[in-house]
């Protein structure tokens, strides 16, 4: 069985969701206003934190292999969140240009790469919240109601 988060984890993650989604979508659509761009990633990655530190705390406390593998999973998900974030920050600011040898370069490998993590920390989140609600679905699986005479 998951233990069940408290209010207040719930609402700092779901907060967490909410800044993650605007961070994003004002970062990819960012050239309506250029000058939103050093501000909204910042948003991005503090909804990412919010997000992603409830989630890693949940713990699970059955012995099913399933579940535990595909926590182990999600956590990598929300790992790949933070990074995008961190990518996020560093396209608005190229704090690690200094680190390679030409322009060419640091663009070829780290610049606007944000994108690419977050599809696949997005693609996991959804593949382990799906299995890990239908694992846990099977384990306790919901009570038939008796005909009330």
């Amino acid at each position: 069985m998951m233990e069940r988060r408290s209010k207040g984890k719930d609402i700092i993650f779901l907060a967490g969701g909410v800044l993650m989604v605007i961070g994003a979508g004002c970062f990819a659509f960012g050239f309506i206003h250029p000058s939103l761009l050093k501000t909204v990633c910042w948003i991005y990655l503090l909804g990412s934190l919010m997000f992603s530190i409830p989630q890693i705390m949940q713990s699970y406390e059955n012995r099913s292999l399933t579940v535990r593998r595909l926590k182990k999973i999600q956590c990598f998900s929300d790992i790949c969140f933070v990074l995008a974030g961190i990518s996020m920050v560093d396209t608005a600011y190229q704090l690690l240009e200094p680190l390679f040898v030409n322009e060419e370069t640091y663009i070829t490998f780290i610049y606007n790469k944000w994108v690419a993590i977050l599809l696949i920390a997005a693609l996991i989140e959804l593949y382990t919240t799906h299995r890990i609600s239908h694992e846990l679905a099977k384990e306790n699986p919901p009570q038939k109601k008796s005909p009330v005479d």
